[in-house]
């Protein structure tokens, strides 16, 4: 009985299995956080791909989207293209910055950045630990994410799993640039 349970709850959840890949895809569908509702600032601090220092803080004044990919996640490789043309859209308004998390390489991740031309630096935290700032809106097996960070560096959005399109992203940074 306690079998059939957990099977109907498992078949209940939005999120779908991905077998052994050691990650779950969420469903894309956005969540906004109304501004009264907002949590303390995301206090994240780390190293990109090429070396430098990303500290959240510094970004903040304006709406920051933080993706969290890594180089071998199908559904990662299938947003690129989006999240680029997100970047393009919104211009210099926004700050764009990678998450990525459990590769095993920095050379796979630094592949993965010049393959699909990420124009925005991402930092590397192989061991996932850059995801705890986020905990209560990611889950460390979440991946693709993306979220919206308002201009005080509260999570404003977010979406478990890929972003359903171009537009969907753009519209969640625009309804925060519009605050």
């Amino acid at each position: 009985m306690g079998l059939v349970c957990l099977l109907a709850l498992v078949g209940c959840s939005g999120l779908s299995g991905t077998g052994d890949k050691g990650y779950i895809s969420g469903t894309g569908v956005p969540t906004e956080v109304a501004p009264a509702d907002r949590g303390e600032p995301v206090d994240l601090t780390g190293t990109d791909l090429e070396g430098g220092d990303v500290d959240l803080a510094d970004l903040r004044g304006g709406p920051v989207v933080v993706n969290v990919w890594a180089s071998w996640c199908p559904p990662c490789i299938t947003e690129q293209p989006d999240l680029n043309e997100a970047a393009a859209a919104l211009g210099d308004d926004v700050q764009f910055i990678g998450l990525n998390i459990r590769d095993a390489s920095q050379d796979d991740a630094a592949a993965y950045v010049r393959d699909l031309e990420v124009p925005y630096a991402s930092v590397y935290s192989p061991d996932g630990a850059a995801l705890l700032p986020f905990a209560g809106t990611l889950t460390p097996r979440s991946i693709p994410s993306t979220v919206v960070l308002d201009a005080e560096g509260r999570v404003a959005a977010s979406v478990n799993g890929r972003i359903p399109t171009t537009q969907t992203l753009v519209s969640l940074v625009e309804a925060v640039l519009d605050e």
